[in-house]
């Protein structure tokens, strides 16, 4: 008969449940004695019970190894103050980063139509705003983009790249890397 696995919840019954802390802080002590014996490592492990009561086990001495954390953290601190402080901004920086993408994302769902539900008025009108300036900017685009065509077309000063400027197809090299020239339509496009 295999073992149930047991719902990892506070118990209820206060007999049980002390019955459980022994048995289980018993069976963490033993691990953390075999992890030290085994690898050698220095361990200190406190742990107190509801009651309030205190129990240990140490590799050493639990006071030495809280002073050695408490030296390393004071040495960390004191060579890089700076990489902390960097850490910190760096952190808010990616929350605030986090939350804009978040925004628009959402944002951007809302201009295809997605995700409209519970909008009030002054925020449906906001997004009407901002669709007529993206459709406006787009004719725009089109606009100047049609210029540029014309331009090239009409230009007596367009150089036609003669056949070594092209390369053949033939790559020439530049730094170390093989670079091939092909002519090109220039023209914006839109995404």
């Amino acid at each position: 008969m295999t073992r149930q696995k047991i719902q990892i919840k506070k118990i209820d019954n206060t007999a049980a449940r002390q019955v459980t802390f022994s048995k289980r802080r018993r069976g963490l002590f033993k691990k953390a004695h075999e992890l030290s014996t085994l690898c050698d490592a220095e361990i200190a492990l406190l742990v107190f019970s509801n009651a309030g009561k205190l129990f240990e086990y140490s590799s050493t001495s639990t006071r030495q190894v809280i002073e050695r954390r408490n030296l390393q953290s004071e040495r960390i601190d004191r060579l890089d103050p700076i990489s902390t402080l960097e850490l910190q901004l760096q952190s808010s920086t990616c929350a605030m980063l986090g939350k804009e993408i978040a925004e628009k994302t959402k944002e951007l769902r809302q201009l295809r139509g997605e995700e409209l539900q519970g909008l009030d008025l002054e925020e449906l009108k906001h997004l009407e705003k901002l669709l007529e300036g993206g459709l406006n900017r787009e004719v725009e685009l089109m606009e100047e983009n049609q210029q540029l065509k014309e331009k090239m077309g009409n230009s007596p000063h367009v150089v036609q790249p003669t056949v070594a400027q092209q390369g053949l197809g033939q790559p020439s090299e530049c730094n170390g890397h093989a670079w091939r020239s092909y002519s090109s339509d220039i023209s914006l496009r839109l995404g």
